[in-house]
This record gives structure tokens, sequence and C-alpha cells, in this order.
């Protein structure tokens, strides 16, 4: 049965339910109404909460490959309905269906490959007398609050590690973009028992509604991280298990010694490469956490990397999304588009020079388009450099130092991720050892994998999401003593 995406429901317990008042967001491209989504009111995340709470005890008990059966089920089913999320996802963000395919690939790569992990079951001593034993156990009813820049990857990010534990989970995605959410919400309702997987669209007040909601145990959230302090003191409350994946101010520093053509092309390409992506600065219109956002070039080829790099981000053009050569989409909304506005009016009313690295076509003036923008060499005090543009305005900025580059670098409240590009890995290590950033790579940046745990540093948040390591934050640690007498 083919997908409908134009009427959307939240799903409760496995059944399609409404609320007597709708919204709707809008499609970012166009200006235009989106469909009508519910605003979820308290007594149905009461009702989701009730009917988590009812599935979880045979959930967790339900035997792991069951669960990993399941999993492997709904990955199918995503496939089979891929083309509808695609342009769903496109018409709801704005990212370019080139884009939003790599996103759903994604997802279903993500929904097939964290299963297979193995979580650590260590046995600290073993005697005639007794054994000791730590392993994970799920913590129950958990909250996943997903933003608005990748609401599909990072809702499955989240469904499925909570699953494949023996959790049960409900996904509240941003008010922005409910609507593929809402849909994952369908599709999974399709493969597992009631209450195991639920999504609820709201407003802004449904967020704190989770944190204070005392049947709610654990809080996954991916935002800013303004609002992941606010998500912390709410959970903080009721001793709520959180994982915070916040925002970035990712610094690459490009050495004197790199092929400036070939950096150039590769810092800004879309690289595939094993369900993996290598992106750098705009892809999605610079509106993800851990794209590069600083960019130290050295002294030596400052002038020739920038004037190249200008020249090739013209190349990609800026359209709607639906249009195959189009790259660069709008930023996803209003709120979005008033604050890169903002900065970028403050920023040429500094006096710092703006170089147009694109232009947005006359017959979009009603989307919330920003054109690409590089700003030439501006002060490290500057609102381009300390704050986290997620629109596409990148600053350049010139080092010759190795120390000096590596404490501008390390001078920020975010500390998401960092590259070094150099052909002396010698260098590049000792660069890179002392980058303060939860993931460092050397001459790549945004390579992520499911096996691979990601997580930020200082105001970029508190544990991490995927590999290993994230499945452990969808558990309890709980330590077993076992005596082989009375």
């Amino acid at each position: 049965m083919a997908l409908d995406t134009t009427k959307f429901y939240n799903i409760i317990n496995n059944e399609h339910t409404t609320t007597p008042t709708t919204r709707h967001s809008t499609n970012p491209t166009t200006g235009l109404p989106n469909p009508e989504v519910p605003i979820s009111r308290p007594s149905d995340l009461d009702a989701a909460v009730v009917a988590a709470q009812s599935a979880f005890p045979a959930w967790s008990r339900t035997p792991l490959a069951t669960r990993r059966a399941l999993l492997t089920r709904y990955a199918a089913l995503l496939e089979t309905h891929k083309p509808s999320l695609i342009a769903l996802l496109t018409q709801e963000q704005g990212k370019p269906l080139s884009q939003a395919q790599i996103e759903v690939e994604m997802a279903i790569t993500w929904t097939r490959s964290i299963p297979t992990l193995e979580l650590p079951v260590t046995t600290l001593e073993d005697t005639p007398d007794r054994q000791i034993v730590q392993r994970y156990v799920p913590i129950g009813v958990c909250g996943a609050i997903v933003p608005w820049n990748f609401p599909v990857l990072l809702a499955v990010g989240k469904i499925v590690p909570a699953l494949v534990t023996g959790n049960v989970v409900i996904v509240k995605p941003s008010p922005y973009t409910p609507y593929c959410a809402l849909k994952l919400g369908e599709l999974a309702a399709q493969v597992f028992p009631p209450g195991v997987v639920q999504v609820l669209s709201g407003g802004e007040e449904l967020g704190p509604w989770m944190t204070a909601h005392p049947g709610i145990l654990k809080i996954s959230f991916t935002g800013s991280s303004a609002t992941g302090r606010k998500v912390m003191e709410g959970c903080a409350r009721g001793l709520k298990r959180v994982t915070l994946e916040l925002g970035g101010n990712d610094a690459a520093i490009v050495c004197g010694d790199v092929d400036v053509d070939a950096v150039v092309q590769k810092v800004h390409r879309i690289v595939v490469v094993d369900s993996a992506i290598g992106i750098i600065a705009f892809l999605c219109s610079s509106q993800i956490c851990m794209t590069i956002k600083r960019l130290y070039v050295h002294a030596s080829i400052y002038d020739e990397f920038r004037d190249k790099l200008v020249a090739f981000v013209r190349s990609l053009p800026v359209g709607d999304g639906t249009d195959p050569a189009t790259f660069f989409g709008p930023v996803q909304n209003r709120m979005q588009f008033d604050k890169a506005s903002d900065l970028l009016a403050a920023t040429q009313a500094a006096g710092l020079r703006t170089l147009a690295a694109g232009e947005v076509p006359a017959n979009l003036d009603k989307g919330f388009f920003i054109a690409p923008t590089l700003v030439d060499n501006p002060p490290e005090t500057s609102r381009v450099v300390q704050e986290e543009p997620f629109a596409p305005i990148l600053p350049l900025l010139r080092w010759s130092d190795e120390a000096d580059v590596v404490a501008r670098a390390n001078a920020s409240d975010y500390a998401l991720s960092a590259s070094v590009w150099s052909r002396d890995l010698g260098r590049a290590r000792r660069i890179v050892d002392q980058l303060q950033a939860g993931s460092v790579w050397v001459n790549s940046h945004f390579d992520v994998a499911p096996h691979v745990p990601f997580g930020g540093h200082k105001a970029s948040g508190m544990g991490t999401e995927w590999g290993v390591h994230g499945l452990v934050g969808w558990c309890n640690s709980q330590t077993l003593w076992l005596k082989s007498q009375l």
C-alpha cells in the first residue's frame, strides 16, 4: 500500500489519532502551508505514556533475536517507501532531493546496522564461590526529541537504539518538520507491538511536558545548546537519564602543504562511501551541527584558497530542491532565516568583507533563502566567528603559527567536532591531539557511521549517540553477584 503523505496523525498505541486543534508548518522553498498536523495535549502524552508502560514489560523480555528481526522488517518497510519519504522530506525540510535521498538511505542503513552491535557483558570475577557480572538492562519508557535539520535520520537514530536495547520510545518531532516522523510512526505500527513506538506532533510546549512527565525515564535530545540546558534542567527534577547532542562551531585547520585545488573541492563536495557521508561546509545549507563553521587557512595559501573556494561555491546552484541541479536549498524556517539575516547584516555593518558565493533566483523570493556567503578573515571576536550561523555563511580565517591556531580553534564553548588537513600526517596528528572536540578527523570532516559513537564536549552535549557506547546510553548498568552456595 502506498504511503499517504497528505494526511497526518499522531500514533498512540498503534492507532491513528488526532486532536481538536491542528497546525501546519511552511514549505521553506515556496512559503506555502504544508498539511495540518495534530497539536498534542497533555492528555495525549498521558495516553502515550500509559501505552508505553503497558508495552515495556513484554517488549523488554522479547528475545534480542526477535527484536533484531522486527527492526530488519522495519528497515525493509522504510526501503519500500523510500521515494515517498524522500519527496516528503524535501517538502517539509527544504533540502534538495539528492540530499534528502542521502538522509533517508542513511536512516535505512542505521536501522539495519545498529541492531547488529553487541552490548558488552563483563565477567568481573569468576571463582568456585561466586561470579560477578556487569551487564546492561533497558531503562523503560524513553522520550526522543528530534530536530528539524535531519528529521528522518535523527528520529531513526533514536528509535532503533531504544528498541534494540529493550526500551519503548515516544518520539516528538520538531514543530517545523513533523511530517516524516509521523509517517515513521505509521510504518512502525505495522511492525512493532502497540505502545513500543509512538509519535506525537505538538508545539513548543510538548518537549517540556515530556521532560517533566514522571512516566518517562530517559530523554534523548538533539538541538541547540540553549534548549539542551532547559532539557537537562527539566530532566534533573525527575532524575531522568539524559543524552544531549547539541550545537557546534566546528573548526577546520588547513595547513600550507595541501593541494589547494583538491582540498577546495573535497572540502565542499558530497562523498558517499560505504553509507557514510563525508561532507564539510555547505550540505543542507550548512544546517548541520558538525559541518565546518570556522575555516582556518594557512597564510601561505590563504589568498589562493579563498579565491578558488569562492569560485567553486558559485558553481553550486541555489534553487528549489525538487530541481535535480540544486545544491543549495533554503534554510528551514523563518526563525532561522531571521537569525541568519541578522548575522549577515551585523557582519556587513561591522565593516567586514563578505564575498558573495551564490545568488538566489528572483522567483524564489517567498522562500527562506540565504545566499551562500564567505567572510574574509574576520576578527576572532566577531559574531560570525563566535556564533553558530546554521546557514550558508562561512568565515575564512588566516593563520601562521600552530600553537596560535590550536588556541583559536579551542577558544569556543562549543566542542562538537574538528578537522585538520595536511599531507604531513605526523603534523596533522600533533595538531589533532590538541583539539577539544568529540570527533576529530584528518583530511576529512563529518565522516559518520552507525557503529561509531558521536557526541560533543563542553556545551556541545553530554553522552553519545550510536555505536556500542551509544547503546549503553539507553541502558542502566546492572551488577550481578552470583554465589554458588547459600
